[in-house]
Order: C-alpha cells, then sequence, then structure tokens
C-alpha cells in the first residue's frame, strides 16, 4: 500500500473515532430529560452547544459530546416535576440537580408550585428539597446567608439583581460555568441562561449569598 494510501486511511480512522454523537430534538423534549437520558446534566448541554438558554426547538441537532450514539428517543419531562427527597446541607451537585427538577415550569408572579412559580418561589422550592428553608420574597432572601464576591461564587449561592429599581427585587441559583438557574418573567418560564455573558443580568448585578455550608 502507498504511504498517501496508508496517510489518508488513518485520517479517515481518527476523524471517525473523534466525531461527536448528536441528539435531535423530539416533540416533548426538555433539555433536562435528554440530559437525564444522556446520563449528563443540563449546564454541561448547554456549554457543548453553545446555548444561551434552556430553550429547544424541535428538530434542533444536539452535540453530546459523547463517542457512543445517542439514545433514539427520549422520554418527556413530567410537566408538573414532584420534589424529591435530598440531604440536608448537600453542595453544589445537589443543588444543580435540585434545580434542573424544576425547569420548564411557567413564571406565574406569587406562584411557589408545579403549576406556576416566581422567581423568589423557585429558589425556595429548590432549598426545600435540601432541609433549608428560605424567607419568601428576593428581597428577603437577600437578609440570610453570608455575603459572597463575584470572584468566588460556587454552584448553590444565591445570586440577586436589581430589575425593578431596587435592590435585589430578582433572585436565582448560581449553577457553576458562568450559569444560573431561575424563573424569568420575560420568557415566561424557568430556565437555565447564562449570568455575567448576558448584558442585562450583568448590568443589574447585586451581588450572592451563600446558604449552603
Amino acid at each position: 500500500m502507498k504511504a498517501s494510501h496508508v496517510l489518508l486511511t488513518a485520517a479517515a480512522l481518527c476523524l471517525g473515532t473523534a466525531s461527536a454523537a448528536t441528539y435531535t430534538v423530539k416533540t416533548g423534549d426538555t433539555l433536562y430529560s435528554i440530559a437525564r437520558a444522556l446520563n449528563t446534566d443540563a449546564v454541561t448541554l448547554m456549554r457543548l452547544n453553545k446555548l444561551d438558554s434552556s430553550t429547544l426547538n424541535v428538530g434542533q441537532r444536539l452535540q453530546t459530546g459523547s463517542g457512543s450514539a445517542a439514545p433514539t428517543t427520549v422520554k418527556p419531562a413530567a410537566p408538573a416535576p414532584t420534589p424529591a427527597a435530598a440531604p440536608t446541607r448537600s453542595g453544589g451537585a445537589f443543588t444543580k440537580a435540585a434545580a434542573t427538577r424544576y425547569l420548564g415550569i411557567r413564571y406565574v408572579l406569587g406562584g411557589t408550585g408545579s403549576g406556576g412559580i416566581d422567581c423568589s418561589g423557585f429558589t425556595l422550592r429548590v432549598f426545600q428539597q435540601l432541609g433549608i428553608s428560605l424567607p419568601r420574597t428576593a428581597a428577603a432572601q437577600w437578609s440570610v446567608g453570608v455575603p459572597v464576591s463575584r470572584r468566588d461564587l460556587q454552584p448553590g449561592d444565591l445570586v440577586f439583581f436589581n430589575t425593578m429599581g431596587r435592590t435585589a427585587s430578582h433572585v436565582g441559583i448560581y449553577l457553576g460555568d458562568g450559569m444560573m438557574a431561575g424563573a424569568n418573567s420575560y420568557y415566561g418560564k424557568t430556565m437555565i441562561e447564562p449570568l455575567f455573558s448576558n448584558q442585562y443580568w450583568a448590568s443589574r448585578y447585586d451581588g450572592a449569598r451563600r446558604i449552603l455550608n
């Protein structure tokens, strides 16, 4: 065999091995349900696909970051997730898992349940799964925990914003890698989105509080 053929064959093998598997979004899929089926998390999928939010479109192809074939079907997530028990005083990994259970719920001002939820209702329910009771409003949640500087943010920290001309009128949960989870009134649902790379949130950032030990 000629040397050129050997090189071409080797290159083809390398390309075939390195090619990442993809998944095509189907009706009923959510970022969380896909991540769960692929044994990964929503934040990882967002980073792999350079997504600005957890919103997906039917037919959209997602890089899964795995060399093995992705599942052909994904069981749709239940529209009204039920909180699951979790260890108390858990770290960032448990907080991320708890937060993703509430993705896709519609935004309702004053809501605290799976039928509708607002920003502080979201954080309240997530931390309830960790055995921690938070005050009801974003302003009240601002007064608990330990202040954390932007450079020291860790997954599980509460992040606060001035969206209504007053301190801590909005709250979310930092997930790491520059991403946060929260109830977004503009998009009308709970979702994962960038924190500091999003000009809207970056310009309104008030600070953070650490609740978890």
